[in-house]
Formats: structure tokens, sequence, C-alpha cells
């Protein structure tokens, strides 16, 4: 092993605070994506004093089923202080003159760290990583000055990705608002304007159709190939590349049936995801859909983003999730449902004044999100030369 390389036990220490005098509401999770994100959790009734504080530059982990996940859900905390279940091991780094944070993080970031603690919790109870394993790991600790050169290139790309970000919620906030302002606002469904009509998402379509997981499951994908959408990879409004899964050309053969098109509206039909649309990304064609993942295919080019702002509006995903009194939502959507579901079908002029307007900040967005991609590739190596270090 090379000389730098040092016991992490040797450098960080548990924390341990309790929001006794419940000073901080902040209540937040922390995702196996080594993310913090605002909890969801249903705290009525729940005593929050108990709860630990995490500050800004601290660490909180999650050790249980590390095995079975094959990550281990740990990120650093920034900003003002926040709240988190007991349940989270909490810790901070105490010799910062010789090992940084922001540093420390980056080589948490890596695939091959949690391939790591994977293997260590194999034997634990429940595929549980014990703190003991944990803090037992060797990182490796250049000197100081390389390990601030290393952290600044690698945050000046993530400010990168972070303004590009803004700039994408800006341009579908734009967008978003072009379509309510001519189809929603001030629109009298019971007097409708000349030419306009209610219809179905059907008349739209020439093509509505989902696909299949190929024989063999996961095991069956490649590292190159066609693209397989599934429905993880289908937020609203945007493609997300993590795990996109690939496979050979024989496998793509046996689902021809859905070839997906340039212009082509990606639907998640079932699952926690349910009703979550994008349009396709040129950039990763040829694909397919898998079973979890409907294509929605415009008669007409110019109807793409009619087509998919109108599935987003409030009130019609409401209506495709069956949303009730009760808050219930159902788990799947069906062929029919779309082909039947009742929209507000415009003045074909109308759609084309829509489409000039909003059809460069799609375009626009596209290409932001393919610098990102390009980015998140970036950051991807600085992390692969960690290991060299």
């Amino acid at each position: 092993m090379q000389s730098n390389y040092k016991r992490l036990g040797d450098y960080i220490r548990q924390v341990d605070v309790r929001n006794r005098d419940l000073a901080v509401d902040n209540l937040v999770g922390l995702t196996i994506e080594k993310a913090f994100i605002p909890s969801v959790a249903n705290t009525i009734g729940t005593d929050l004093s108990n709860y630990k504080v995490i500050s800004n530059g601290q660490f909180a982990c999650s050790l249980m089923q590390v095995s079975r996940d094959g990550k281990m859900p740990i990120a650093m905390f920034k900003g003002e202080k926040g709240i988190m279940s007991p349940a989270y091991p909490m810790f901070e780094v105490y010799r910062k003159d010789e090992l940084l944070p922001e540093f420390l993080m980056m080589w948490f970031s890596r695939k091959e760290f949690d391939r790591e603690v994977t293997f260590w919790a194999v034997g634990g109870v429940r595929g549980s990583l014990t703190w003991e394993d944990f803090e037992n790991l060797n990182i490796p600790v250049p000197s100081i000055d390389e390990q601030r050169k290393i952290v600044s290139e690698y945050q000046a790309v993530e400010r990168r990705i972070e303004n590009n970000r803004r700039l994408i919620a800006t341009l579908e906030s734009t967008a978003q608002t072009i379509y309510r302002q001519m189809f929603v606002d001030n629109i009298d469904l019971e007097n409708l304007p000349q030419g306009w009509r209610m219809g179905t998402i059907g008349e739209f379509c020439s093509k509505l159709a989902s696909g299949a997981t190929p024989s063999g499951g996961k095991e069956s994908y490649k590292k190159y190939g066609v693209a397989l959408i599934r429905s993880m990879n289908v937020h609203d409004l945007r493609f997300v590349h993590d795990e996109l899964a690939k496979i050979d050309d024989a496998q793509a053969d046996k689902l021809k049936n859905v070839i997906v098109d340039e212009n082509d509206i990606l639907f998640n039909i079932t699952g926690v995801s349910v009703a979550r649309c994008c349009k396709v990304p040129y950039r990763i064609l040829p694909a397919r859909v898998n079973q979890h993942v409907m294509i929605i295919r415009p008669k007409y080019e110019y109807t793409s983003e009619f087509l998919l702002l109108t599935l987003l509006t409030n009130e019609n995903k409401a209506a495709l999730l069956g949303i009730s009194d009760g808050g219930s939502t159902r788990e799947a959507i069906t062929k029919k449902d779309i082909d039947k579901f009742p929209i507000l079908i415009p003045h074909f002029d109308i759609l084309h004044e829509f489409h000039s307007k909003v059809e460069s900040l799609f375009c626009y967005k596209e290409q932001i999100e393919q610098e990102n991609q390009l980015f998140e590739n970036v950051l991807s190596l600085l992390l692969t030369k960690l290991s060299k270090l």
C-alpha cells in the first residue's frame, strides 16, 4: 500500500449533539446517492429533542444494509444546522490541518469506496458495516496543499454543474409559464375560442407503446449497445442518465416495436414514479423502453412540447394519478388511460405559434444538459485519479 494511506479512524471522531432545547427544526434525511434532502417523515407527536444536530462540515452516514444496497449513504452537511434521526452515526474531521473534510467527501463519493465497504459489510449483521470496520478503512492523505488543489478543481466543476442546473430550471419554468399563458389562464372551457375544442391525447398520437425487460434481466445488460430506458431515467421534464442500461443488437431487435424516435415523450406507467414524463434526448438514441415506460409519439413534430407540458400541468397530473380526496394514488396507468385522456385541443395555428416560442428553450435546455453530462464525466475522472495518490 502506498505510504500516504492512513487509517480513517485516526482523523475522525464521532459527534452526538442532541436537540435538547428544540432550537433546530430543519429536519433532514440522507439518500443512498450521498446527499441530504428535506425529510418527508411524519413527526407529529415525535419528540425531536432526542434528534441529533448536524452542523456545517460534519458527516452523517448509515451503516445498515450496505452489502444489500451496494452503496453506503454518507454525506458532508453544508449550511445551517439540521436535525436527523438518532439512528444516523455522525462524525467530523478533527485534524483539519492534515485532512480536509471536502477531500474526504470526494473519497467517499468514489464507486471504489462503495465496493470496498460492501466487501467489509458482507460479514456483518444483515449486511451492515460496523463502526470499527469503517474506522479501519485506509484513505490517502496527501499534503494539505495538494488536497486544496484537488478540491478546488473538483468544486470548480461542481459550480459549473450547479449554475447549469439553475439555468435549466429557469428555461423549464419559462416554457411552463408560456404554456399557461396561452392554454390555461383566462381560458373558459365552456366558451372556447373559435377552432378550439376538447379531445383526447390519442388524437395527437401515432403510437402509444411500452416494452419489456430482456430475458436474463439486469444480468443481460451490456457496457455498450442500444440504450434501454427504464423508469429511473424518466423524471418530469428531465432525462436522468445515471444507470442507463444498454442491450445488444439481438436484444434490441426483440424490442423493435418500441424503437424510440427523436420527438417521443417518455411516460412512466408504473411504480413510485408513475406519471413522470420527459422528451427523449436525441443524444441517447438509438434506444428502446422497458415495460415500465410508455412511448407517446405525437403525430406532428410541432406538437411534442405542447403534449409534454399538457401532461405536466397540476390538474392533468392529478387526474392521471387518480388522486382522490383521501390522497390515494394509482400505481399504474394503462395505454387506454392515456389514449382516452381528455385534453384541450387548440387551433393548429396556435399550436404552431406555441412551438415557435418554446422550441428554442427546449433545444438550449438539451444543450446545457449535455454539457452537464460531460461535466459529470469530468467529476468521475477526478475521483478516479484519487486512487493513484
